[in-house]
């Protein structure tokens, strides 16, 4: 058997009958009168925030919900949806959030996969839609409509309990529902909590889409863990990120690299030296921004990794070195096991999902022994420092040897006339894959030929990691928080 490299956060204590929403409502019932979210010039305080999710709760029951439904939620960034995923989970009610550009064939698989009692949208559009694809569903708009009926009780769920369904994103295959409970959510939040001294006094721009985990298992939930409060945005506009930084004294950004891009282009890039800390992840963070981010924004980015089945895991550290191309160490609370072939990293925790809804098979092929395969590559520096290379699945195989995309793109992005650069493998009976890449000229560049990308390349790395071919595009295919999408690459060739 090959061995592994085991490393392990500190220790995460939490007591046995904590649940998420038992957590929020002690720390927020605490000086209700003290600010919690604003939105679009509206602010809401603790107390007056648990009042309306106990009063959406209420009206969620008068409407047939019961504890264990479930309930899809989407629609963009707003203190209505904040509400009503709060109140849903007060209830005992299963959340299924769905990004709003899902297509009618992914919400009827959502549907008829994880079979919900009721739907949350804001798009007026859908309504009909929903109750096309199924007539049974309990459709409203965030504001639900209040009915006749008894006060029901609230935050009675336990730890073990569902409470969210967390579709993968799907890449390859069929989306899956990473099925979290109250106990997994609390222990993701708080686990980030403890490692970047997240407190009451922080403030978090919140721009980040609030159906995938990064905005919302930890943006949300931690804000409301700890009792701090914060400034929500429909999405990301910069001119919004840099007014509201300003006026609101944020102490806290959580963005994505596509984000931290924009936003080191802009000369008002140096307000973010105000921040006491700027948070990237869901796409690596290339090491030219993470400097460019440094010199002109005097702001040091700490970089993180984490999947939806299992919350963040690995995180620079909060003091310290945060070292560029890395994610750092494991957060408290988590463990991570490299396999010493295939270089996979494998995670224990309690912040880990309990398995994917409906799929029991599926379940016990993503994990081994307890610990949940991710399907990352990564490798461990002499001082414990991971750094994420990339998937098993994107592995290409040229000539009987493994080329990580990864490594490939950063090498291809650093040449001073690339903006940006993904390489895949494409079918060779040569080679059996040969390496192609499809890259974005910088502004006013319009092509570039091949032989000299191949030179430059070669500084750098092995000659069968290098391309054979090159694909000029306008811009790389990539999901809604900036990670390219590697097989459509594949279907664009």
């Amino acid at each position: 058997m090959a061995t592994q490299l085991v490393i392990s956060g500190h220790k995460l204590r939490i007591p046995d009958e904590e649940t998420l929403v038992g957590s929020w409502v002690k720390s927020l019932g605490i000086e209700p009168e003290r600010k919690l979210f604003s939105f679009n010039g509206r602010v809401i305080d603790r107390g007056s925030f648990l009042d309306l999710t106990s009063k959406t709760a209420s009206n969620l029951a008068s409407s047939g919900l019961l504890p264990g439904d479930r309930v899809l939620i989407a629609g963009e960034n707003s203190l209505d949806l904040v509400i009503s995923h709060v109140a849903c989970l007060r209830l005992g009610l299963v959340i299924v959030p769905v990004n709003v550009s899902y297509t009618e064939a992914g919400l009827a698989f959502l549907i008829e996969d994880s079979k919900p009692r009721a739907a949350l949208v804001d798009q007026e559009e859908w309504h009909e839609l929903l109750n096309s694809i199924d007539s049974d569903l309990f459709v409203s708009s965030m504001a639900v409509e209040t009915r006749s009926g008894p006060n029901p009780d609230l935050d009675l769920a336990k730890p073990e309990d569902p409470a969210l369904i967390a579709y993968t994103s799907g890449t390859t295959g069929k989306p899956k529902g990473a099925i979290h409970t109250q106990r997994s959510l609390l222990a993701g939040a708080l686990s980030v909590a403890r490692a970047w001294e997240w407190t009451e006094s922080d403030r978090l721009l919140l721009c980040l889409p609030l159906f995938h985990i990064h905005g919302m298992g930890i943006g949300l939930h931690g804000t409301l863990l700890v009792g701090g409060s914060a400034v929500l945005q429909k999405g990301f506009d910069k001119d919004l990120v840099f007014s509201e930084i300003a006026e609101n004294n944020c102490s806290m950004f959580f963005g994505v690299p596509t984000m931290y891009q924009r936003l080191v282009e802009d000369e008002r890039i140096s307000q973010l030296a105000s921040l006491r800390l700027c948070v990237s992840g869901s796409a690596p963070l290339p090491a030219d921004l993470h400097q460019q981010l440094k010199d002109k924004g005097g702001v040091d980015v700490l970089e993180r990794y984490g999947t939806t089945e299992t919350m963040l895991t690995i995180s620079n550290p909060y003091l310290g070195e945060r070292r560029a191309g890395s994610v750092g160490f494991p957060l408290p609370g988590v463990e991570i096991q490299i396999e010493e072939e295939s270089r996979e990293v494998l995670v224990r925790g309690e912040s880990v999902f309990k398995g994917y809804w409906s799929k029991q098979k599926e379940t016990n092929d993503s994990f081994n022994s307890g610990w949940f395969k991710t399907g990352d590559i990564a490798e461990v520096s002499d001082d414990n420092y991971v750094t994420i290379n990339g998937r098993i699945k994107e592995l290409i195989i040229t000539g009987g040897l493994n080329v990580y995309p990864q490594e490939v793109d950063e090498v291809i992005q650093a040449h001073p006339e690339i903006a940006e650069a993904a390489v895949s493998g494409v079918e060779s009976q040569e080679w059996g894959e040969e390496v192609v890449a499809w890259i974005v000229m910088e502004k006013g560049i319009n092509s570039i030929n091949i032989d000299e990308v191949r030179k430059y390349a070669s500084q750098y790395l092995a000659s069968y990691k290098i391309p054979k071919r090159l694909v000029i595009v306008k811009e790389l295919p990539r999901n809604a928080l900036g990670k390219v999408l590697r097989h459509k690459l594949r279907e664009k060739e």
